[in-house]
């Protein structure tokens, strides 16, 4: 079994933006590239990990998703030559939560801070969750870190520093703080190194 860097999307690798509606506006957080492409180099599996509710809010179809991840690989490649080994999004969200367009309004484990993403990708790749480490600027991506036994790292741009300034809400606390992805994958490779 492997073991996985774990990367959420907005706030970790493309600046955070709000509900992208215009390809264009997906830009990579400047050292993102060259961070991905520094776990590349070193056979880490590296796989994105995101809830992406715009069509279950009915704001954009699945397709733009999909347009979305491939400008956000092919900035990877053109930065830095970096890459990344498998995506996971999950589409859905409850009616609870805001859900309106039927094919994507339910409940699921894909869901963060589930960890349904995860168990899928292990699942698929034949990764090692409890010595794998997940990155993301929110305290869900911090909890299904947790929730799954895995190393939960939390970055200060995107959501990262309003989580620090005391609007983080959950009982468990990130295992790392990172200034950026660049800071977090330089912590991560020091614990391969162990």
């Amino acid at each position: 079994m492997k073991r996985a860097v774990f990367l959420d999307r907005d706030g970790v690798l493309n600046i955070e933006a709000g509900y992208i509606h215009k390809l264009e506006d997906l830009n990579l957080i400047p050292g993102t590239a060259e961070a991905v492409r520094r776990l590349n180099d070193r056979q880490i599996f590296c796989c994105l990990v995101s809830n992406q509710s715009g069509p279950a809010r009915g704001y954009y179809p699945v397709s733009h998703v999909e347009a979305l991840h491939k400008r956000l690989c092919l900035l990877l490649k053109k930065e830095a030559g970096a890459r990344l080994d498998a995506l996971y999004y999950c589409p859905y969200l409850s009616e609870a939560e805001g859900g309106t367009n039927p094919e994507f309004t339910r409940y699921t484990t894909w869901r963060k801070p589930n960890t349904g993403m995860l168990v899928a990708a292990a699942w698929e790749h034949d990764l090692d969750l409890s010595n794998s480490f997940m990155v993301g600027d929110k305290a869900t991506d911090v909890d299904m870190a947790h929730n799954a036994g895995c190393t939960g790292i939390l970055v200060q741009t995107g959501y990262g520093e309003s989580v620090l300034s005391g609007e983080y809400q959950h009982h468990t606390k990130p295992d790392f703080i990172a200034a950026n992805l660049a800071a977090g994958v330089e912590w991560i490779l020091q614990r391969f190194d162990d």
